[in-house]
């Protein structure tokens, strides 16, 4: 039993190290709960893509994904081409502070933009191949018999940091009442967008 806790809080730390850092789907997470706006179909779809995502690493599939480089590099192309041109939307909304954001979002359209544009920064990077079902599926067989435990803390960590980031992010509320607040986190997804979509571009 404590070997199986020990294995799982090794997952969730692993986990947990791969999600937190900076990135467009992060960025996009923390936008959407400060609107609050589909936060909990964001939330939902960020985690159960991760847990999916991190069973097929678990069940090996990791092996398969590294073994066709062009298919990386053609989902590292697309999701390039996406993130630039999400990236110039937001800079656009700096550079234009009358299309800026507003503390709650519009009704169906925008749920519904807002539930495809997070599938498509899911599921369109290829980092989310290589960190979530290969390094992760790397990691969990190591664990052996205890690498679906191994996999459980990971998407539990996954799971609880896109909770926190899209639920704790109202918090912020009160600082983003100010119009230029709005142009500074604009400026940051900005920037996160186009500096991830050109490295996917360039790099495949």
């Amino acid at each position: 039993m404590n070997h199986a806790l020990t294995t799982a809080a090794a997952g969730f730390g692993t986990g947990l190290s791969l999600i937190v850092a900076i990135g467009a789907q992060n960025a996009f997470v923390l936008r959407q709960g400060v609107r609050r706006d589909a936060v909990l179909a964001v939330v939902g779809i960020c985690a159960l893509s991760d847990a999916a995502l991190i069973a097929l690493g678990v069940g090996g599939v990791g092996a398969v994904v590294v073994a066709w480089p062009g298919a990386l590099r053609a989902i590292g192309i697309v999701g390039g081409v996406f993130l630039l041109c999400y990236g110039a939307l937001a800079a656009r909304r700096v550079l234009r502070p009358g299309t800026g954001l507003r503390a709650e979002g519009d009704a169906a359209g925008s749920r519904r933009r807002a539930v495809l544009t997070c599938l498509a920064m899911t599921w369109l990077n290829p980092h989310v191949y290589l960190d979530t079902v290969f390094l992760l599926g790397s990691l969990a067989a190591d664990r052996g018999p205890l690498r679906w435990t191994f996999g459980l803390g990971a998407a539990l960590a996954s799971l609880c940091w896109f909770a926190a980031l899209g639920f704790g992010a109202r918090l912020l509320g009160r600082f983003l009442a100010r119009p230029g607040a709005w142009r500074v986190l604009d400026g940051l997804v900005a920037l996160t967008m186009l500096a991830l979509g050109a490295t996917l571009v360039v790099g495949s």
